[in-house]
């Protein structure tokens, strides 16, 4: 079991519950057609869009959160980094909007994610989806949930078909070594939802090029060992967070039961591919 500080878990639940909930509801101000406000957009180092929204709802969300615990570290994709966080015996770890690109060309598959980090590790996790209806959510010993509902990842539901997420390359490059047939599955924006389908039993193996960050990952890792998936650099070993690099490589989640097999068969279509 995960160690704790002693501080009422339950409490940071639901305050990660409660005010994700508000931030989607922030972010849909500027979601779709049909939406209130046009939001601004600038480019990132990497060719990576930012907008508006995603700065409103840092801001909300840190305001917020950091009122509720003061005494918390804060890691977030839209705010700069001091370093105080690896000070503090609890860290929120936030991605205001998992997924902007797909958030900008009104794809639905975008989250709010929420966690807290202690020891490393995740603790609590929300993944607020608006535009889909959905709130994923999970703590350290507790369930992962859907809209309130249990959820469990599962592999090969049809005992014959993989369904398969990550880079083009290595997508064809498992068509040629996996007996099963694969089935590419629909691009998602968003890393974390793409995670959160294999703790729903949607998908039964990601793939992920090494570019992500703590902020991507820590709630839906949560939300997938808790659900009975796994996710693991392409070595098969834990993720850590709230380091001082929160860079992560290239990974691979899946069905907790098969990931050995799935982690050997994703090295092996990844080395291929490349």
């Amino acid at each position: 079991m995960q160690e704790n500080s002693g501080q009422d878990d339950s409490d940071d639940q639901a305050l990660l519950e409660r005010l994700g909930r508000e931030a989607g509801q922030l972010a849909m101000r500027w979601f779709g057609p049909a939406a209130a406000d046009s939001p601004e957009v600038w480019m990132k180092e990497g060719d990576s869009p930012v907008s508006q929204a995603d700065f409103a709802v840092d801001e909300f969300l840190k305001r917020e959160l950091l009122a509720a615990r003061p005494d918390y570290g804060w890691l977030s994709e839209e705010t700069e980094d001091d370093g105080s966080r690896r000070d503090a015996k609890r860290t929120f770890v936030i991605d205001p909007i998992d997924g902007t690109r797909g958030f900008l060309n009104h794809m639905r598959q975008w989250c709010v994610s929420l966690a807290v980090v202690e020891n490393n590790r995740p603790i609590a996790a929300v993944l607020e989806c608006p535009a889909l209806g959905e709130t994923l959510t999970a703590t350290y010993d507790g369930p992962a949930l859907l809209n309130g509902e249990p959820i469990e990842a599962c592999a090969f539901s049809d005992g014959t078909t993989l369904r398969v997420t990550g880079p083009r390359a290595t997508q064809t490059a498992l068509m040629k070594l996996e007996p099963h047939t694969v089935e590419r599955m629909d691009f998602v924006p968003s890393l974390a939802y793409r995670i959160a389908m294999v703790a729903m039993g949607r998908a039964d193996l990601i793939v992920a090029r090494g570019s992500a960050k703590d902020w991507d990952l820590a709630a839906a890792d949560l939300i997938c060992h808790r659900a009975g998936g796994k996710l693991t650099d392409r070595e098969g070993r834990t993720l850590s967070y709230n380091c001082s690099d929160v860079r992560h490589g290239q990974l691979v989640a899946s069905c907790a039961t098969r990931h050995d097999e799935m982690l050997d068969l994703a090295r092996r279509a990844i080395d291929k591919a490349s």
